[in-house]
């Protein structure tokens, strides 16, 4: 199976799990950005006060692989519901990426 159809088999699999539990009333954009967004926090929080040089403890690894689900799982839905391809718009920021100065550390944006 291509990459795309992968992409499209988990929003079905999102889009059902929502409609499912009646949820799909609260999938609004801006509803899903905010989610994201927390979800994204989450993620952050699993980082904080962990040194560079820090092994990262499996129990630590589960709970990163689980917020960087919740994170894929509402980033997929917000491009479902806006109608919005990832694979397109990743592939149009990266070629608009390699037209800028990236010589920085912050040159994604």
């Amino acid at each position: 199976m291509d990459k795309m159809g992968e992409i499209a088999d988990l929003q079905k699999l999102i889009e059902d799990f929502a409609n499912e539990r009646d949820w799909a009333k609260y999938h609004t954009a801006k509803n899903l950005a905010l989610a994201l967004g927390s979800e994204v926090g989450e993620l952050q929080s699993e980082f904080r006060w962990l040194s560079e040089s820090e092994n990262i403890s499996q129990e630590k690894i589960t709970n990163i692989r689980n917020e960087i689900a919740d994170v894929g799982i509402f980033l997929l839905r917000l491009a479902d519901v806006l109608d919005i391809d990832l694979n397109e718009v990743i592939r149009d920021k990266l070629v608009l990426n390699q037209k800028r100065d990236n010589s920085g550390p912050d040159f994604i944006n």
